[in-house]
């Protein structure tokens, strides 16, 4: 009799511990482990948990948004066309953590697009929509050969993608600068092709600072030919294609004719919103003699750029919004 008791008591006991084994381990997955948000694009790894159980740190994976036709990726705005909607679109100009190349990086994102949309707001007309946009140089050119003797250097992959997320969170596009030294554009574009991939993010070429065999940046004005500008265009538009991405800015930069040679050749791409972003700094009246013969409003759309410090002195908005042919794109440097 006091066998059978005490067997029963052990059988009681080892159930009540499976039970309580099994409500630990549904509490583990359930009510203490938070659910998985969905992913942000590009966004940084959450910090380790070390004091989590060993079910809870189980590593799980977490769905990224699906894109379907029904649903495609859209502009910071909405819509999938970048002049659509009635933009207009205004930058700061410059590359992470200096100053010296634009105003861009004078100061952290988060106040830098605040001050932007300051002076984004004069060149708003009714009915219009502004569209901040960080310029940002990516590729540097350096008046030394470096390591690969291309003479240009690529900015952090950290720093871009502290701006790349920062503007996706505030609604801005991005538009990634070359200045490839000896490279050509198409090679130095593949390397950021995974900012590319974005859909707030475009590209610009400076053929300022394309340079032949033997040239170096600084010393003379560089230049680059429509086929080579034609090879990076087809690429840009058929990453574009195939990540179903809305459209991209691809920009040119140019402040003398020699810049872009045989620009009459330059071709429409599907997926792209082509300008013609006409720079230089001086007096008023040179910067509009300059932009009239660069201007190409049948083949791009128009970009102008103001030089806070050296235009003498900076246009201001209104008279920027009667130059003709008409500019959609402002930047400031």
């Amino acid at each position: 009799m006091g066998g059978k008791r005490m067997v029963a008591s052990v059988l009681a006991i080892v159930m009540a511990l499976v039970a309580l084994v099994a409500f630990a381990t549904v509490d583990d997955r359930g009510s203490d482990v938070p659910a998985a948000g969905p992913e942000r694009t590009l966004a940084a790894p959450a910090p380790d948990d070390q004091d989590a159980s060993p079910v809870a740190s189980t590593p799980t994976a977490t769905p990224r948004p699906t894109r379907t036709k029904a649903t495609p990726a859209s502009l910071p705005g909405g819509g999938r066309k970048v002049f659509g909607r009635n933009r207009f679109l205004v930058a700061y100009y410059g590359t992470p953590g200096t100053g010296v190349l634009g105003v861009l990086g004078e100061q952290p994102p988060k106040r830098m697009h605040r001050d932007l949309v300051r002076a984004g707001r004069p060149f708003v007309r009714p009915g219009e929509r502004l569209l901040p946009v960080y310029e940002l140089i990516v590729t540097v050119a350096d008046p030394f050969p470096g390591k690969g003797g291309d003479f240009n250097h690529d900015v952090a992959r950290r720093d871009v993608r502290r701006y790349v997320e920062a503007a996706e969170r505030r609604g801005a596009l991005v538009v990634l600068d070359l200045q490839p030294g000896r490279d050509d554009f198409l090679t130095v574009a593949k390397r950021w092709r995974w900012a590319l991939e974005q859909p707030h993010v475009g590209l610009a070429l400076d053929p300022e600072w394309r340079m032949g065999r033997h040239q170096v940046p600084g010393r003379v004005i560089g230049s680059v030919r429509a086929r080579e500008v034609h090879r990076v265009s087809a690429w840009l538009d058929r990453l574009t294609a195939r990540h179903d991405l809305p459209e991209k800015v691809f920009m040119l930069h140019q402040f003398r004719s020699s810049m872009i040679v045989r620009p009459e050749r330059l071709v429409d791409r599907p997926h792209l919103a082509e300008v013609l972003h006409v720079d230089g700094f001086g007096t008023p009246g040179q910067k509009l003699d300059t932009y009239g013969v660069l201007a190409r409003p049948r083949q791009l759309r128009m970009g102008f750029k103001l030089f806070i410090d050296e235009d003498t002195p900076m246009m201001r908005a209104r008279a920027v919004r009667r130059i003709r042919p008409a500019v959609r794109f402002v930047s400031f440097q």
